[in-house]
């Protein structure tokens, strides 16, 4: 089985390992902790504290196992590298809505890294996977849940 490779920024590898460091030297032990003085306080074959504190134990294994997963399958992209001249990852397009003329500027990210909200959108969506390849002024139609939509690439930058 091949592993899925992750194409991340050095800052979008940097917030993964952050995040791990934290569950694993901060989360991890306060659960420990938690186990502990569950089991102190007697029979845990009947104690809801211990369940509740083992169950917590077991998701953020494999929410640790899930980001060592991730960081060992991650490729930095050297954005000095990356080309404008057609769309491609880490590229912030700026698109337009051809029905509604409304415009639109997202970076087109790693799963990991996107954060709709910021901007950042993950390069598996629909609309990421549309403009993939595309350049200035090209239409494209996106199958999205709402319907059809069409868009114009307006403009493609770092």
């Amino acid at each position: 089985m091949t592993k899925k490779v992750s194409y991340v920024t050095k800052e979008g590898l940097k917030k993964l390992q952050d995040e791990l460091d934290n569950l694993q030297n901060v989360e991890r032990p306060k659960i420990s902790k938690a186990i502990g003085e569950a089991i102190e306080k007697g029979d845990i074959s009947e104690n809801a504290e211990y369940d509740a504190a083992k169950d917590a134990q077991g998701l953020l294994e494999a929410k640790i196992a899930q980001l060592q997963d991730i960081i060992s399958n991650c490729r930095i992209i050297d954005e000095s590298q990356i080309d404008t001249s057609k769309v491609q990852i880490l590229n912030k397009v700026t698109i337009k809505n051809i029905k509604t003329k409304a415009t639109m500027t997202y970076t087109l990210v790693s799963e990991s890294e996107a954060d709709f909200k910021a901007g950042k959108l993950s390069i598996t969506t629909p609309i990421a996977k549309a403009l993939i390849g595309k350049k200035l002024g090209d239409k494209v139609e996106v199958q999205v849940p709402a319907g059809l939509m069409e868009f114009e690439i307006m403009d493609i930058s770092i």
